[in-house]
């Protein structure tokens, strides 16, 4: 048996059958999905903030209302 499996993995050495070609088409596929979600995401946070929905965290503060950080002020 060991023997004889030992053969057939020499023969087939990736057994699952996906090759280079549909690894990377799916890998690609998959890397614009997760760009395309953290697109949309950043996208209505951007609305979200301008709408006065969610608080800003300290860079998008900085970003959108520079005046805030302006030491001359004081």
């Amino acid at each position: 048996m060991g023997e004889e499996h030992q053969q057939q993995s020499i023969q087939n050495p990736n057994p699952n059958g996906i090759t280079k070609e549909q690894f990377l088409n799916w890998k690609r596929q998959k890397d614009a999905d997760a760009s395309a979600r953290k697109a949309e995401v950043a996208r209505k946070r951007e609305e979200d903030i301008a709408a006065g929905a969610v608080q800003m965290n300290g860079r998008e503060l900085f970003l959108h209302e520079p005046w805030v950080f302006d030491n001359t002020l004081y």
